[in-house]
């Protein structure tokens, strides 16, 4: 008798189409690709104090339902020209949702919200979302937590997240070093900032690490390194850290690191106590520190859909009200338009200040 000693804990294996496939199928043509190479040219300027705009990374927690992320896109399409003067918009596009223990893992896993987990199809529904944001001239922006989806779609952002859960993993910074977009990295969700720091000194580095080609082949990469990781304030376990106190240790921790004095504030997570009616406090208080003059703060992240709060997935996508999130509640289309009105009114009031001060 042969003894077994592999695959004892898989159920079933399918196979996934090969990269190459899904972006022939969905490809970028030249418009689209210009319209994403500006757009990360821009956030690249704010980010490093080029362009004196606010960076602002907004939308649904998670997209559940392409329809409905697509409305957003629409509405944020109308709105960008309005704030195009203080604020860059980015539409959060988030397919993967990590968890602390089980549910809905996001569109890519799970498209069909019912624990099928066609992912086959969730990259297809992803790829072909983010085409359609860029084709409305808006720029698009994810967490990176899977090592391999990226090869689907990952040309297509203009800005990443490397989340609280994952800013330790040595394998996230090797794959953040590769990809051609920003990426923001969140402090550790017990607070330190430290961790997040050391990531962005890792990704910026080159590396050489195994990876699947468009081909879907197993291959080795090297990277350059990404020069544009920076740090994301998410608040901690045990409080916020959004307070211009917290703002300035964290610029300080920066510095003595050797990296530019610049950051971005999530206005939720713990930072609105996972409370999403605080989101607008927390934006009105960033404003007043911009209103200020100080210049540490280049971005914020708001978590918001077409309808306000959150509801449970019960019978895949049957009896759900639209646009309201599945996973972290968020605030309302009406909330977020006037959070943007006070961001960029602080935008304004910051470059008067430094206009006066001669800067």
């Amino acid at each position: 008798m042969t003894t077994s000693i592999h695959d004892l804990h898989i159920a079933q294996t399918e196979t996934l189409p090969e990269p190459r496939l899904l972006i022939a199928e969905y490809p970028a043509g030249e418009t689209e690709a210009r319209f994403i190479a500006d757009a990360r040219r821009a956030t690249r300027a704010v980010l490093r104090g080029e362009d004196d705009r606010l960076l602002v990374i907004v939308g649904p927690c998670s997209v559940h339902e392409p329809e409905s992320a697509l409305e957003y896109a629409r509405r944020l399409a109308e709105v960008k020209t309005r704030f195009d003067q203080d604020l860059l918009l980015v539409m959060r596009v988030y397919f993967e949702k990590p968890r602390t223990r089980m549910g809905w893992k996001g569109l890519i896993y799970d498209p069909g919200l019912d624990g099928q987990g066609d992912i086959g199809e969730g990259l297809r529904q992803a790829r072909h979302l983010l085409l359609e944001c860029a084709k409305l001239g808006v720029p698009a922006a994810s967490e990176i937590l899977d090592l391999v989806t990226p090869q689907y779609y990952a040309e297509l952002l203009t800005w990443g997240a490397i989340g609280a859960r994952t800013v330790e993993s040595p394998l996230h910074r090797q794959m953040a070093s590769a990809l051609s977009a920003p990426v923001g990295f969140k402090n550790a969700i017990q607070g330190t900032v430290a961790t997040a720091i050391d990531a962005i000194h890792v990704a910026a580095q080159a590396h050489r690490f195994p990876t699947i080609s468009l081909e879907g082949r197993a291959t080795v990469i090297t990277t350059t390194g990404n020069p544009d990781g920076h740090l994301v304030l998410r608040g901690t376990g045990s409080g916020p850290n959004y307070d211009a106190a917290s703002v300035q240790m964290s610029a300080l921790a920066l510095q003595a690191a050797g990296l530019p004095m610049r950051l971005v504030i999530d206005c939720s997570h713990g930072n609105s106590s996972k409370d999403h009616t605080r989101q607008s406090l927390v934006a009105a208080d960033i404003a007043q520190q911009l209103a200020s003059g100080g210049d540490a703060i280049c971005g914020v992240m708001l978590e918001s859909h077409l309808q306000a709060g959150r509801q449970d997935i019960v019978n895949g996508r049957e009896g759900l009200t639209y646009g309201q999130s599945v996973t972290d509640a968020c605030i309302g289309w009406d909330t977020t338009v006037n959070a943007l009105q006070n961001l960029a009114e602080g935008v304004k009031a910051r470059r008067s200040v430094r206009q006066s001060q001669g800067v």
